[in-house]
């Protein structure tokens, strides 16, 4: 049985530790809000975009183009989006159980994140390119992701390109996606994020017309790879978001444990001095009685 010696050891331990989780808090709390408005304020624009080229591919009939070449799917690859740091809760155990479940065979991966690195190397799976990127990601990051995984594509090294991240839902819920990079498909109108619903049939086959100039089969040509950087910045941003909101709740989390454990050792500490104060009562009582 422990003693109270031990017991105010564990207490002032508990309490340092508790002190560290709510200074994590503070600083993922500081994170979480910047990231979730950066997150929030580029899905308008990317809600946009997909308009744009959801009516332009309405529009541009037979249109051929490297990036949207269907072939056999003989080789994938897939660019994991994963956290540089841990104390994030099952933010990056969901997304890597995610990932543990595609097939080795016929598989490369491109990592973001340290994490997302340490699982391939842990698992020994192909590792065709490693990429970091920041706390506020940048549009130039994205760009060297989607460069290298577009080079992979058109050059026939690979048939598709998939990525995989935690997209975020709110600072609560983060859950793992998939999208398919490419080859580019059906390209749908959005409302948030990189996830939307198709446009109406009234903006897609009504009496509107829109001119495009140049003719919109060189317009969705030059849009194809400033859509793909955009899209892949849009999920940095997700994935950034995800993971400060987790660590915050995950570091509060732990402060309200290690406040609930000092109260239950205080308590115990409390009734043990008790004790020990009742039985020397007892004892001086017994003595008084036996000498008088």
């Amino acid at each position: 049985m422990p003693s109270t010696r031990d017991i105010r050891r564990r207490i002032k331990s508990v309490k340092n530790t508790a002190q560290i989780t709510k200074a994590m808090q503070m600083v993922a709390a500081s994170k979480m809000r910047k990231a979730q408005q950066a997150a929030t304020a580029g899905r308008p624009y990317a809600s946009l975009m997909n308009n744009v080229l959801a009516e332009v591919t309405h529009h541009v009939g037979d249109f051929t183009h490297p990036l949207t070449e269907k072939r056999e799917v003989r080789k994938r690859a897939v660019i994991l989006v994963s956290s540089d740091k841990g104390l994030c809760g099952a933010l990056n155990g969901n997304l890597l159980r995610e990932a543990a479940r595609l097939p080795k065979e016929g598989m490369l991966f491109i990592t973001a994140g340290r994490k997302a690195s340490q699982f391939v190397a842990r698992t020994r799976r192909p590792l065709a390119a490693e990429f970091t990127y920041r706390d506020a990601p940048m549009f130039s990051e994205a760009r060297a992701i989607s460069k290298f995984a577009r080079e992979m594509f058109v050059t026939g090294e690979v048939d598709q390109v998939d990525i995989l991240y935690t997209n975020f839902v709110s600072t609560l819920s983060q859950q793992p996606a998939v999208v398919t990079l490419l080859p580019v498909g059906e390209i749908k109108g959005v409302s948030a994020g990189v996830h939307g619903e198709s446009l109406s049939d009234d903006l897609l086959k009504g009496p509107t017309e829109f001119l495009f100039e140049p003719s919109a089969g060189e317009v969705l040509g030059g849009l194809l790879p400033h859509y793909l950087n955009y899209q892949i910045y849009q999920i940095l941003l997700e994935a950034k978001a995800s993971e400060h909101s987790a660590r915050m709740v995950a570091m509060k989390n732990a402060t309200d444990n290690a406040k609930q454990l000092i109260k239950d050792l205080t308590l115990e500490y409390n009734k043990m001095r008790q004790a020990a104060i009742t039985n020397e009562l007892l004892e001086i009582a017994s003595a008084a009685m036996a000498l008088g």
